[in-house]
């Protein structure tokens, strides 16, 4: 008859194959899931009961001896070792052990509204630059660690998918394939028949373009992660073809009550009150009543909207004493004049232009809006450069070429739209990144050669006042330091520019990135900048919207003035914003004093929502009907003769559409007044979320301890760290073979560049407490203190499991004991339970016959840190240790009652920040006994030491 095999509970210790081991929770009653004693989690393993050679037996964590006694300046060594290797941490937040990045505490708001709904369904709409991908990976991660979901989906546009999938595999250890319409096929190819690639790879990153279709909508709201992140969730509203497409795949989503989503935006509000409200009815259908009701019952809605919706702008972050993490954003204007052969051109433009308009009146509408068009188009390629100047007219705008390289005719439907997209700057909701200069030709004439020719001499500064202002104003901000990104409209103007700068800046790297690259190559064009200093960016506004340049560029320079407001808030936001090391960061508007074209837009439209976001704190989007008013205002520029129109101009030279537009912004404004009261939340406070950040902080270690045991641990074994320029260098190949083997194995050799603030600085990598670097030493180091074969008494380059000292700091004898402890928590939902284990690493101390007490993580370092003042014999030491070694077994009880406690702190810890008031669980708390006794420390008063003698 067969034995029955033995019951190993998560958190207990096992022999198993000749060392230790500790049972994970995933362990049933055959199979085992492993962590070797000393290890990490590339060591686990997973072994099936009934196939052992050798019984599997409980096994007990082995004491210190006094043969481990080092140094006693390496006993705090031990301490962080065990709190850095620390991914299970017993804090409130379970995912803080498994993340590359130290959140700021105002960044942990969401994360806590999320754990307080049952089915978290929250809309993020911080400013840009806040941080609204870090808020919505963190929740995803918590949520994967306290065993609630399984799968992740986060849907984006195209451009945003690499780094998205970069950010959750460097920052969160969440390691996604992309799937688009050039990955799909090649990751479906290898599946079995009826298996989805949402079943077969549990973490995705999905293009909305790709996934928007009827036919693939379909089949991923079948197969779809029970957790899905939607960025620009402002794109999925109601409106044209491809939004209403995008919408119907979120609300097909939402309609699964179990299903988290996390919305992500920072524009939720884009003018369009309908648009807004549906958005809101994702997180829950009756919040579309808001939009109708009338304002005495709005309380109860709004006060449980409060709930699900976040928004916030810098000033907001001010009371969460984090400003200092955004830089000052200094502003300024460049002005240059239309002088010149340039003059001459812009005026002889300006007259073709106004000819091709009257032209067509009287004619059928598809040619007056096509020659119309084709004025506009002039008017903004001839405002951008004479590059973007020629190809425009060089180009036809009736007709596309076909396969066969003949010209079709466009439809009426398809000239509005593309005319659109490529002369103006989209609503905000769907900004247009179309960076191809618009075709302004519509008849072959004498006069257009000789348009062209006029604006094909005018390359170079000499003849280019705009251009000449241009490298004025980047000489300037390189001698001060600054790294600029010169924003530009056209694809022309891009290559136009970058030609001229290198020639012009001979020790500057200068790069063109613009929408003929993709997505992908646009990021290793940026990337490859980052290598040269000073550098010089020159893009279109395929930049302008969720990549991050922070890290390489503190200057922004708007070398062509958008005509919607939104888009220069962008792109300053991808310079300004979370990460940005620099204290002071430059934007500059550049424009024509004299250009009729900047002034219209400047006066009618930027400073306006400049004047209000001063006013509401908020930036209030463009007002703009669907770019009709935009287009009224230009038509008056076009049409109008006369008066001179510049940048100071008042409003009422710009006639009736001017007025409209003011109409429609102070309308725009009361709206944002009333939303902005409506939606104003009963909100967490920074001091209900900041004690929870500080015990997480706590139990885990942050940057400070990160490097302080880098440092430590690189001079201990024979590599000291060298300063570098605010950064430092550590020499790998001084280390020991074996650390250098390991390291090699995760791809780090050589010398590295190393910072432990974020951002890290140039060239440099940013070691946080997960990175491989920290796990190689923290994992060889804690081996060898648990290796009792492991050198001697004189081997330096080990930790000390055990020692004694003369110390300055105490007042009576003092023991301290370094133990490791290990939950079992159990959540009960219904009928399903998680049994998740918690480990933390803790110091207690008694002083002279005192009860043992629990130290803060600052008490443990000052009396492990302590430096020792003056030299302990070695038989006075030995007999210190070994008294306190005797002495352990009585201490037990004393020990497993400090176990219970903070077993019991855990539990009211995870039922403050996820019971919410509906989802009520059944949890218990279990410490696994006997705690490990890693370490026993003997501090002895300086005091003593003469009566001690040798």
């Amino acid at each position: 008859m067969n034995e029955p095999l033995p019951e190993f509970l998560p958190g207990s210790l096992i022999s198993a194959r000749g060392r230790e081991w500790i049972v994970l929770p995933e362990s049933d009653a055959t199979t085992l899931h492993l962590r070797p004693l000393g290890g990490g989690e590339h060591d686990e393993i997973l072994i099936f009961l009934p196939l052992e050679r050798q019984p599997v037996q409980p096994a007990t964590f082995p004491w210190p001896t006094v043969s481990q006694a080092r140094n006693h300046s390496a006993s705090q060594l031990l301490l962080d070792a065990l709190q850095l290797k620390l991914r299970s941490g017993a804090g409130p937040f379970r995912s803080f052990g498994n993340i590359a990045v130290e959140p700021r505490a105002y960044q942990l708001l969401p994360l806590l509204m999320a754990l307080k709904l049952p089915t978290v369904r929250l809309l993020i709409a911080d400013d840009v630059g806040i941080g609204k991908t870090i808020e919505g990976a963190l929740i995803a991660r918590e949520l994967l660690d306290r065993g609630e979901v399984m799968r992740l989906a986060v849907l984006c546009p195209p451009h945003l998918c690499e780094q998205w999938q970069r950010e959750l595999a460097e920052r969160f250890h969440i390691h996604a394939v992309v799937v688009r319409s050039n990955t799909a096929d090649r990751l479906e190819r290898d599946l079995p028949p009826g298996t989805s690639v949402f079943d077969a790879h549990p973490f995705t990153v999905v293009s909305l373009d790709y996934i928007k279709s009827e036919r693939r909508r379909e089949a991923f709201q079948r197969f779809c992660p029970e957790f899905v992140i939607v960025d620009e969730a402002h794109t999925c509203t109601q409106g044209g073809q491809g939004r209403q497409q995008r919408y119907q795949l979120l609300k097909g989503l939402a309609e699964d009550a179990n299903r988290h989503m996390v919305l992500l935006t920072a524009t939720p509000h884009s003018g369009d009150e309908e648009a807004f409200f549906n958005l809101l009815g994702l997180l829950r259908t009756d919040f579309t009543q808001l939009k109708d009701l009338p304002s005495t019952q709005r309380s109860d809605l709004r006060e449980e909207l409060s709930r699900y919706f976040v928004q916030r702008r810098r000033p907001d972050i001010a009371e969460w004493q984090d400003t200092s993490l955004f830089p000052d954003r200094k502003t300024a204007e460049v002005t240059y004049h239309l002088t010149g052969a340039w003059g001459q051109l812009f005026n002889d433009v300006l007259v073709y232009a106004r000819e091709l308009v009257e032209r067509a009146e009287g004619q059928g509408l598809r040619e007056q809006r096509m020659n119309w068009w084709a004025a506009l188009a002039l008017l903004r390629c001839i405002s951008s450069s004479p590059a973007a100047a020629v190809n425009s007219l060089r180009t036809r705008l009736h007709g596309v070429q076909s396969d066969e390289g003949e010209s079709e005719a466009l439809s009426l439907e398809d000239l509005e739209l593309r005319a659109s997209d490529r002369v103006l700057d989209g609503a905000d909701d769907a900004l247009s990144t179309d960076d191809i200069e618009p075709g302004a030709q519509t008849e072959d004439s004498q006069r257009l050669q000789e348009l062209i020719a006029a604006a094909g001499a005018l390359a170079g500064s000499q003849n280019d006042p705009k251009l000449a202002k241009l490298q004025e104003h980047l000489t300037l901000l390189l001698k001060e330091g600054f790294q600029p990104v010169v924003f530009c409209r056209y694809i022309a103007t891009a290559h136009y520019l970058a030609a001229y700068l290198r020639d012009q800046f001979k020790s500057a790297t200068v790069e063109a990135v613009t929408g003929e690259l993709t997505p992908g190559e646009r990021e290793a064009a940026v990337e490859q900048l980052g290598e040269s200093e000073p550098r010089i960016l020159v893009a279109t506004d395929c930049l302008s919207e969720g990549v991050n340049l922070q890290n390489l560029f503190t200057a922004v320079v708007h070398y062509d003035l958008s005509w919607n407001p939104t888009r220069h808030e962008q792109r300053e936001g991808r310079v300004d914003r979370f990460g940005q090391k620099a204290r002071e960061v430059r934007s500059t508007m550049l424009y024509g004093e004299d250009n009729p074209v900047d002034g219209a837009v400047l006066q009618v439209i930027l400073r306006k929502a400049e004047s209000i976001r001063k006013e509401l704190g908020v930036l209030v989007p463009m007002p703009d009907d669907e770019g009709k008013l935009t287009q009224a205002l230009l038509n008056a520029v076009l049409l109008r003769k006369g008066e001179a129109i510049n940048a100071q101009s008042q409003l009422d030279l710009f006639g009736e559409p001017a007025k409209q537009i003011e109409l429609a912004w102070q309308s725009a404004k009361e709206k944002a007044k009333q939303n902005r009261s409506i939606f104003a939340q009963r909100r967490l406070k920074p001091e209900d979320v900041l004690p929870e950040w500080r015990k997480s902080a706590a139990v885990l270690g942050g940057e400070a301890d990160v490097e302080r045991f880098v440092s430590r641990a690189a001079a201990k074994l024979g590599a000291p760290l060298e300063s570098v320029r605010g950064h430092f260098k550590l020499l790998t190949e001084h280390l020991p073979q074996p650390i250098r083997e390991r390291l090699s194995a995760e791809g780090i050799e050589g010398t590295l560049r190393i910072d432990f603030q974020q951002p890290a600085a140039q060239g440099a990598l940013f070691i946080h407490r997960t990175h491989p670097l920290v796990v190689v030493l923290a994992d060889i180091l804690l081996e060898r203190a648990l290796d009792a074969t492991n050198g001697g008494a004189s081997d330096d380059s080990a930790v000390a499991r055990a020692g004694a000292a003369f110390v300055g700091n105490v007042q009576l004898k003092t023991t301290v004991l370094l133990l490791r402890m290990r939950h079992q928590l159990s959540v009960t939902h219904g009928s399903q339970t998680r049994l998740i284990l918690c480990e933390e690493s803790v110091a207690v101390a008694s002083a002279g016959a005192a009860s043992f007490e629990l130290l803060t993580g600052d008490q443990a370092r000052e009396l492990l840190g302590a430096e020792a003042t003056r030299n302990m014999p070695p038989a006075l030491r030995d007999r210190q240790l070994q008294t306190a070694l005797d002495a352990l077994t009585a201490w037990q009880p004393q020990l497993e009652a400090i176990a219970k406690t903070r077993a019991q702190e855990l539990l009211q810890d995870h039922r403050r920040v996820r019971e919410a008031a509906d989802a009520k669980g059944a949890y218990q708390v279990t410490a696994s006994l006997p705690v490990d006794v890693m370490g026993v420390y003997v501090l002895v008063p300086t005091a003593v030491a003469q009566g001690e003698g040798a």
